[in-house]
């Protein structure tokens, strides 16, 4: 398996589906594309494969000190399946920033560099959304109610 190739492969996976989030929101192949299963199922395929594949690391790997997780991170297939998890859930988290400012009637001007930071900072641009729509009115709970979560 040519380990650079899966890298640059998952890397530009998400590329189409961030760019329909920063300019057709709206549009309803977004939708499909973006808002569904398909997109977080596909890369936690890739996920688990790389994964469970190859659980590397040695007998230094353990999730509780920073040693034992760098020993984790030894191997490229370890690192890529951890890039994969970043990649699976800044995405997700773009669809929901994209749902939610879309629900509560937030201006793009203002989501756009929430959404870029998202993609390139993951936690920075969730936090600056956050942020944004506290100041807006949006409230400080994370809880939907059924009327406006929808399904779509």
């Amino acid at each position: 398996m040519d380990l650079d190739l899966l890298f640059e492969v998952a890397n530009v996976s998400t590329l189409p589906a961030w760019l329909l989030l920063l300019v057709a929101p709206r549009w309803a192949g977004t939708r499909r594309l973006v808002h569904s299963i398909l997109m977080p199922l596909l890369l936690a395929a890739a996920y688990a494969l790389l994964l469970f594949s190859d659980m590397g690391g040695g007998g230094e790997a353990s999730m509780f000190s920073l040693r034992g997780v760098m020993a984790i991170f030894d191997k490229p297939q370890t690192t890529i399946a951890a890039w994969i998890h970043y990649l699976v859930f800044d995405l997700f988290v773009g669809a929901w920033i994209v749902r939610d400012a879309e629900r509560r009637g937030q201006s793009r001007l203002l989501v756009t560099p929430c959404l870029l930071g998202t993609w390139f900072f993951g936690p920075v641009g969730l936090g600056a959304y956050l942020l944004v729509r506290a100041l807006r009115g949006g409230g400080t709970s994370l809880v939907e109610s059924p009327a406006t979560a929808g399904a779509t």
